[in-house]
């Protein structure tokens, strides 16, 4: 018997995503208005925080003087309890005081990234691979889509594209169903198999047809699938109960209705300047008082609740930095590319790319893509979304790239002047366009006014 005893060195790649991470990735996607909102409400719960306003300045040594330890303690105690008042049981209110506030009635909006990751608790998954669920719940747009591509995420969290792919499974078996779906025909897809009504007829008609089960094209969809138009009907009618937006009745942050901008962008003899708009948002500062109790005190327990939140104030302040520099760095590549744009307005916007801004300044698309989120920027003409100044680009016959906003404000216009008794088909409209040098094919153009939430031309037809 031969018993062969060797040592070997492999190598492991592992993913360790902490609660800190998840929260700078958080900040980082926030807008302006979710952030300042975020800020204050970390503020009234973190007592080491203190807002550095010239307005409110005053002489931190006589505060040192009148808090106490026994005061540090006590609202140590103060946070625990409403902290845990905020998760109880709404039957355990006790309504039988002679004063009953109003507010106890209001109905408080649920975040549906907060009841994905509240899902996530009761799912009997490993650790690890609930870390990835929850950044993945994290990387969620407001629809409930997941537009990061899956390679993306693996590259970003080091781990195999097939764990990522396995997380992405377990949330898409979240509900509200159709929830971290890719696309509109994965999300039907999910809901049709969640709600038990998905067979081979079904599937092919999500794939193929959904423009013509939107359009009434029932004939169309029945010669194809070899069924009768009634059939198709009424398998078309299922379809359009199915639920495009899986995130609707949760409160995603759309609601704002006003917008306030991360960054002005002047243009001052030529040259372009950013100035990032910090206005908004208070200037958190460590109180130096509870890092005099934290030397001199001897009380272990209060010891380690002061540290605790002094970590957590230096990592808020740090993440807000971080994400004001990371910001600053997209809006000084997008200004360098988009220059034609701030000079003389939208029509003049260049082909641009999230790959392309992330090689140039080092960074993930994700990441780019997270720093741009619900963000927007003030210019000579307007404030816009940042978003909006990244473009897909196609080849005209001058080897030229333009970019799609150019493309799609010309079948706006062509669209616009067509003679609403005979409206043009997009393979007639994709025609005119190779006139004008833009080539793009009739599914491009179907895409495009799609978009741009113009219906096809059977149903733009007037009588």
């Amino acid at each position: 018997m031969n018993l062969d005893y060797s040592m070997k060195m492999t190598q492991e790649q592992r993913m360790i995503l902490t609660q800190s991470m998840q929260q700078s990735i958080k900040l980082l996607q926030m807008s302006l208005h979710d952030l300042r909102e975020y800020i204050d409400n970390e503020y009234s719960e973190n007592p080491i925080l203190e807002v550095n306003e010239e307005i409110n300045s005053y002489d931190d040594s006589k505060v040192s003087e009148e808090i106490s330890t026994q005061e540090i303690y006590d609202h140590k105690k103060l946070v625990e309890e409403l902290y845990a008042d905020n998760y109880r049981d709404k039957s355990e209110i006790n309504y039988s005081t002679e004063e009953v506030s109003p507010l106890n009635f209001i109905e408080k909006k649920i975040s549906l990234k907060d009841y994905l990751q509240e899902q996530l608790v009761e799912t009997n998954v490993d650790q690890y691979t609930l870390i990835i669920c929850r950044y993945i719940v994290e990387s969620l747009d407001h629809r409930g889509y997941l537009e990061i591509p899956i390679e993306e995420i693996s590259k970003e969290l080091k781990i195999p594209e097939e764990v990522a792919e396995k997380a992405l499974k377990i949330v898409q078996s979240l509900e509200p169903y159709g929830i971290g779906a890719r696309n509109i025909k994965e999300c039907l897809l999910i809901q049709s198999l969640k709600l038990n009504i998905l067979d081979n007829i079904i599937e092919k008609i999500i794939l193929n047809h959904l423009e013509n089960v939107a359009d009434n094209k029932y004939e169309l969809v029945a010669k194809d699938l070899n069924i009768t138009p009634r059939e198709a009907q009424r398998y078309g009618d299922l379809i359009k109960k199915l639920e495009p937006k899986p995130s609707r009745g949760f409160y995603t942050g759309e609601e704002v209705n006003y917008i306030i901008p991360d960054a002005e962008v002047k243009n001052i003899d030529g040259e372009f300047f950013i100035i990032m708009n910090e206005s908004v948002l208070p200037r958190l500062m460590i109180n130096k008082t509870y890092k005099d109790v934290l030397q001199n005190n001897q009380d272990s327990e209060t010891n380690a609740y002061v540290k605790d939140k002094i970590n957590q104030a230096l990592f808020l302040i740090k993440s807000i930095e971080q994400r004001k520099n990371t910001l600053y760095k997209v809006l000084e590549c997008v200004v360098d590319k988009q220059k034609d744009f701030f000079k003389s307005g939208k029509q003049y916007i260049k082909p641009l790319t999230l790959k392309e801004v992330a090689e140039i300044i080092n960074l993930h698309d994700s990441t780019v893509s997270r720093a741009i989120k619900d963000k927007y920027v003030l210019t000579s003409f307007g404030t816009i979304k940042i978003k909006d100044l990244f473009a897909s680009g196609v080849s005209s016959n001058n080897d030229d790239d333009m970019a799609t906003i150019k493309i799609k404000n010309e079948i706006k216009k062509i669209i616009d002047e067509e003679n609403k008794n005979k409206p043009l088909s997009d393979q007639i409209i994709s025609s005119m366009l190779a006139d004008k040098k833009m080539n793009i094919s009739r599914r491009t153009v179907a895409k495009y006014r799609e978009e741009m939430a113009i219906k096809s031309s059977s149903m733009r037809k007037r009588l």
